[in-house]
């Protein structure tokens, strides 16, 4: 129920502080049990799966598989960043991220 509550405020516009730093948290501190369920099962459930923390998967003719998680350590950077701005710099982040803010050259 949560979950659909933070869908609707990101389709609204409307994303809380908090939204954000607790996600990058979840990212942070995610397990990673279903991401190696996926490649290890035979036929996996995919839309039971919780696969925020995969980035990429790769299987080859031969039949290896790859796959690679989000970089945890940035996670946690960029969340000890976003609990030390106050409230302007977070708000200024979430207009970004919603494609209202300005453009920077160098990100």
């Amino acid at each position: 129920m949560k979950e659909e509550s933070l869908k609707k405020r990101i389709r609204s516009g409307k994303i809380r502080r908090q939204d954000v730093v607790r996600r990058m948290a979840e990212l942070a501190f995610g397990k990673a049990n279903d991401c190696v369920r996926l490649v290890l099962e035979d036929e996996p459930t995919v839309d039971k799966l919780d696969l925020s923390l995969l980035s990429e998967v790769k299987r080859n003719d031969k039949g290896t598989v790859e796959i690679k998680l989000i970089d945890r350590l940035r996670a946690l950077e960029q969340l000890s960043q976003a609990a030390g701005q106050d409230e302007g710099d977070m708000e200024s982040f979430l207009k970004a991220l919603q494609g209202g803010g300005e453009e920077s050259d160098g990100v």
